[in-house]
Order: C-alpha cells, then structure tokens, then sequence
C-alpha cells in the first residue's frame, strides 16, 4: 500500500507543480516567428516600402490590445513623394496622467526632420492628420503591463507627390524687369553682399565686386578721404549679421513650469526651464505690411524630467516623484503680416 501511495503522490506535485510555474511567467513574451502587422521583433523596427495606400494599426484592433507591447514601423517613400498620416476615427489608448502620455501611447516621428510629430494617447479626441516633410516616418506604439485599453488605433497611410504636398516656387521676373518695391523684397531676403551680386548679375557678378569698391571720383566720400574708412570698404555681410541676431529668431526663454503647465497643485524642481521660443523685432517686414509679428513656423514637443512634489491627501509630508514634461520648443521663426493670418 505505501508504494502505489508514494507514486499517486509523486505524480500529482508533478502536474500541479508544473502549472504553478507556468501561472508566473513574465508578462514579456518574446516575439514570434511573426506577429500582428508582421512585425518579427518587438526590439526592432518593420521597414515598409510605401507605394500607395495601407495601415498601421495596435495589435487586434479595434479590440483591446495587449500588454508589455513595443512595435515599430518605419515607412519609407520614394525621395519625389511625402507620406500622409490620417488616424481612424475609433481611438483608444490608456490615459495619459498629469496631461503627459507616459504608459500607452503612439508616437509619430519625422526622419527628414528629425522631430516628433506627436505623442497621442486616451480617447478624448482624434488625433488630427499629418504629412510628413521628407519621404520617410517611424511610428511607435508602446503599452506597459497593466490597463490595456480599447479600441487603441488605426493609421492610414496614403502618398502625396511633392508638388501637391508642397507648394510650388513662382517664377521670378529677372532683377531688370521688376518693380523697386519687389526687388526691395527679394534682395532683402538674401544672405550675403555675394548673393546679392549673384542675384543682380548672374554672369558678370565677381567683376561687379571688384569694381564696387574700386575709388573713384564719383564716389569719394569724406570718410574716405580723411582716412576714416578702409579702402577694402565696410563688411556689409557682417553687418547684416549683426542685425539678424537681434530680428525674429528662436532664442532661450526661461519658462515656469508651474505657470506653463497650469499646474497649481504641484511643486517642480527645477522650477523653471530653458526653452526655445521666437523673440526678436520685425522691422524688416515687408513694407506692404502695417502690423508685422514674429511667429513660430516650426514647433516641437520635447520631454524633460523633472522632479514632482505634491501633498497627500491626509498624510503629512510629501509625495515624491520623477516625471516627464512636455515643453513647446519654437525650431524656426518668421515676420509675418498679421493680415496674412487672421
């Protein structure tokens, strides 16, 4: 009796020892040989050839996706063609805590440009849509291991051709047939005294920078008479350079993060932080324009961490925390006539 006992016993620690192992797997599964939207491992990016229109879309959507989840595409297009980004109206990600998406999200990243398009998550709103600048995107999609959500998202992706993405350059009277007031414009927006020359005269322009300094009768001012003025003349280019850097350009500004993010029941250290924003005059402008103001033509969200106090609710002392923040940098600026965007 007590050896078939031993073998019944024996026999049931081994099945129900096998199945409390297997009840503790980590959430991490290693990918497959192949996964939803092909994608073969969760550490590397599915590159895809973009030749007219498809999806990128969470795993089992519009179904709950799964947890401890990282894909990432990258779209390439053809180097004439911009790629288009338009998101189903079903979305559905994990809510973002102190307004950042931290935990599920799906980011959108310009390669041309080097910058973040977006970071979306939650399900208050459709993201709205995007064409990217140059011919190739990466798109992350990231879920932690709790709180999975529904339906999370869809990506269409469909091409532009270059010259309906981006607007075509007018064609450009030569500098002898314009009007003053629009040589005026064009020659302002040159860089330098040898551009200018180009612009001017094309052909003959390094003779036209010889002889525009060369002293001549008519020409002799008193500066130069009475030894006031080089002969080789005044750097024009440096001049304009000097103005430049103090005209409509991205420049560092000390913000409050407390003030920026709203935030009146936080405490942020540092306190404040440096980002770029557009500051600088506009009286340059162009002349046709009454009310000219310095605004930003290219925006980026960047991420810094900081540290977080809060108080508890009914407990002494202070929560303590690391946190992203998520601050509007200001990449290119421009003077813009009011008019033009009203």
């Amino acid at each position: 009796m007590i050896l078939p006992s031993l073998i019944l016993l024996a026999s049931l620690l081994q099945h129900y020892g096998s199945g409390a192992e297997s009840s503790h797997v980590s959430k991490f599964h290693p990918p497959g040989v192949k996964e939803q939207n092909g994608v073969q491992d969760s550490h590397q990016e599915k590159i895809t050839t973009v030749s007219g229109e498809g999806m990128v879309q969470s795993p089992d959507f519009p179904n709950t996706y799964p947890r401890s989840t990282e894909l990432v595409w990258r779209l390439v297009a053809a180097s004439n063609m911009r790629i288009q980004l338009t998101f189903d109206e079903r979305f559905g990600l994990e809510d973002p805590e102190d307004g950042i998406c931290k935990y599920d999200y799906v980011e959108v990243e310009d390669l041309t440009e080097k910058t973040i398009l977006g970071r979306w998550c939650g399900s208050q709103s459709v993201p709205a849509s995007h064409t990217s600048k140059g011919s190739q995107i990466r798109i992350r999609f990231v879920s932690d291991e709790y709180f999975p959500s529904e339906p999370g998202f869809c990506l269409r992706y469909s091409l532009l051709p270059v010259s309906v993405s981006e607007p075509e350059v007018p064609a450009v009277l030569p500098p002898s047939l314009q009007g003053i007031e629009e040589l005026s414009e064009a020659v302002a927006g040159l860089s330098t005294m040898e551009e200018v020359m180009q612009y001017l005269e094309p052909e003959r322009w390094q003779v036209d920078m010889e002889e525009l300094y060369k002293p001549t009768w008519h020409v002799l001012g008193k500066s130069f008479i009475l030894n006031k003025k080089p002969r080789g003349g005044t750097d024009l280019n440096l001049l304009r350079e000097e103005v430049r850097l103090y005209s409509c350009t991205p420049r560092n500004f000390s913000v409050s993060l407390r003030e920026e993010l709203k935030r009146t029941d936080a405490i942020f250290w540092p306190s404040c932080l440096l980002v770029k924003r557009c500051g600088g005059n506009c009286a340059c402008c162009s002349h046709r324009c009454y009310d000219c103001q310095c605004v930003p033509t290219r925006v980026t969200k960047k991420y810094h961490e900081v540290l977080l106090l809060k108080h508890r609710s009914g407990v002494r002392g202070l929560q303590k925390s690391m946190t992203d923040v998520s601050l509007e940098h200001h990449e290119e600026c421009a003077c813009v006539c009011k008019d033009d965007w009203d």
